[in-house]
């Protein structure tokens, strides 16, 4: 398939149907149209964790740098050990890690020598301290405490070598890699800025919270789960509030919105209903390359663009808001960060526990409680009513029953994919 240039292109394809897109077409249409940010910052190690790299990481030094013990023991010559029996040689000294040795390891002698100590010079094999006992003035060791030349020895550039590439550029900043930067002596990296995410509710029965509610007045959630999963995203935030179903504030707010941030994210307004002016704005405002998936919860959900900046219209319903987030807006996120190694959130096998009814013709993500089964494997059931409006159920879920387009009822004891929560956000 040819990679379209613009959203217009896109919607002449054969296949593209704004009003019941499949799931994965759906997904790969947004991947086509992201680029990354491209502005970046120099920053200390400490302060780019969760962010992208937007240079490779090369090390200026070797690690480790120097030969090094891998265990407490007796650094020998592998020469000096008998072959068939034990072995008794005269202590020389010790190397500690960050306390050498001094001077080079006599033939038929052996230094004690610790985890990370450096290899005496003319040694080259540590003999583990288990095998070998200490006795008056040296050391005792077993017959076959070692098999060969080198054992128990980590090398000079072993872990890193010099000039090495170490994190390419697009990599994410984890605990792991602030650890293996600092190993390096690098205290400062180059990452891409962050996200700008605007973002409000729509709707004039929303309230925000710590106002009395009038009668068929709610308390506007989503913003709240939404700035949840921007936050553990790591992107910058600009929280709109609540902006009534008059056209003039929301085309001020979707204008203002697109001016200040890479990514614009409403919630409600985008179905078809006549107080639904989303839509409307955004024939004048941008260009929409679809309003409705063929999923479920959140069919009605929308992407396009307001000038320079991304806009995802997602449901008003509170599951919705956080199905379609984790399906589609998570991913095109990790993309704009710069993140180089974003994949679909793998799906794997489990055992259902009760039935679940379904009709074909749309891919259902239903809220699933995944638990350990007596033969080892995994089961997983329904956090019960799956309605769009019980957020409860997304509190309760640790997982997605994902359920595809062509599945019908689903018996228990048959397997579904299955898709875990913790970790995507």
């Amino acid at each position: 398939m040819t990679t379209p240039r613009t959203l217009r292109e896109a919607s002449c394809a054969d296949d593209y149907d704004p009003n019941s897109m499949p799931v994965d077409r759906a997904r790969a249409l947004i991947r086509q149209f992201l680029t990354p940010v491209a502005a970046t910052e120099r920053v200390h190690v400490r302060a780019a964790l969760d962010r992208v790299l937007a240079e490779d990481v090369v090390s200026p030094i070797a690690v480790p740098g120097h030969d090094n013990s891998a265990m407490d023991g007796w650094a020998v010559r592998f020469a000096d050990l008998a072959p068939d029996g034990e072995t008794t040689l005269p202590r020389s000294g010790e190397s500690f890690a960050g306390r050498p040795f001094a001077g080079e390891l006599a033939p038929g002698t052996a230094v004690r020598i610790f985890t990370g100590g450096v290899m005496p010079q003319g040694a080259d094999t540590v003999v583990m301290q288990e095998r070998a006992t200490e006795v008056d003035g040296g050391v005792r060791i077993a017959a076959g405490a070692v098999t060969r030349a080198g054992q128990n020895r980590r090398f000079a550039g072993e872990d890193v070598k010099a000039g090495q590439v170490v994190f390419r550029r697009g990599q994410p900043v984890r605990p792991a890699e602030l650890g293996m930067i600092a190993s390096l002596g690098v205290n400062e990296v180059t990452v891409y800025r962050r996200l700008r995410v605007a973002f409000f509710s729509t709707g004039d029965e929303l309230k925000s919270i710590g106002t009395p509610l009038a009668e068929g007045e709610i308390y506007d959630s989503n913003r709240y789960t939404l700035y949840g999963m921007l936050t553990r995203l790591g992107c910058e935030i600009v929280d709109m509030g609540v902006v009534p179903d008059v056209p003039e504030t929301l085309e001020h707010a979707f204008a203002t919105a697109a001016a200040n941030a890479d990514v614009v994210i409403t919630s409600g307004g985008v179905s078809v209903g006549e107080a639904d002016f989303v839509k409307q704005l955004m024939d004048k405002l941008g260009e929409v390359l679809f309003w409705k998936i063929a999923m479920k919860p959140g069919r009605p959900l929308a992407y396009g663009r307001i000038g320079t900046a991304h806009f995802f219209g997602l449901p008003g319903n509170p599951v919705s808001v956080m199905v379609t987030f984790y399906q589609f807006v998570r991913d095109a996120l990790l993309v704009l960060q710069g993140r180089a190694d974003v994949v679909p959130v793998p799906l794997f096998r489990a055992t259902l526990a009760a039935p679940i009814r379904k009709v074909p013709g749309r891919t259902e993500f239903q809220r699933g409680i995944l638990t350990p089964a007596a033969d080892g494997g995994y089961e997983v059931r329904t956090t019960g009513d799956q309605g769009s409006g019980i957020l409860s159920s997304m509190s309760q879920a640790n997982c997605f029953i994902v359920l595809s387009a062509d599945t019908g009822n689903v018996a228990a004891g048959e397997t579904v994919d299955v898709q875990l929560l913790e970790g995507l956000l």
